[in-house]
């Protein structure tokens, strides 16, 4: 009888380079997410030259910048890192919705992982929670889903 294959990856790097795209915009919430982030690659064997910042003005502005950078085929994986918070006004669902479809967009393109660390919250003490404090760090999440599927996508090859 024929056994069931499972390809499963997990979170330890060997080799790769990341680029990480943040936007400036709610930089106080941003900068944490990129601590997370950065924390969370050189934990599972990255080093510091493996990766690269790229500051974009905001989240509407992340997915051009984030296709130029899986153009380049420079980089194994793209951590996306912003925020954007719920206004008065419907700005929100714009921007908000812009960049996530951007984002799968410009992943399915290249086929490149890009890990969804970009915040879409109601409130700042929401945004704050997810950057670090009490609902862990999204940035950080979103880095170890990057790692995992740039080693899925290697077995797969």
């Amino acid at each position: 009888m024929n056994k069931i294959k499972s390809t499963e990856g997990d979170v330890v790097i060997r080799g790769g380079r990341f680029a990480i795209v943040a936007a400036r915009f709610n930089n106080f919430i941003v900068e944490s997410l990129i601590k997370g982030s950065l924390h969370c690659l050189r934990q599972h064997g990255a080093s510091d030259g493996d990766i690269e910042i790229i500051r974009v003005p905001g989240a509407f502005e992340m997915p051009l910048a984030i296709d130029k950078v899986a153009s380049t085929r420079r980089f194994d994986g793209i951590i996306a890192l912003g925020a954007v918070i719920r206004g008065d006004t419907p700005h929100f669902d714009y921007v908000a919705g812009e960049c996530l479809k951007g984002i799968t967009v410009i992943a399915q393109k290249y086929g490149i992982p890009i890990g969804n660390g970009v915040l879409t919250v109601n409130t700042i003490e929401q945004a704050i929670e997810r950057s670090g404090m009490k609902a862990g760090n999204k940035g950080e999440e979103a880095t170890l889903a990057v790692i995992e599927m740039i080693n899925i996508l290697r077995q797969l090859d």
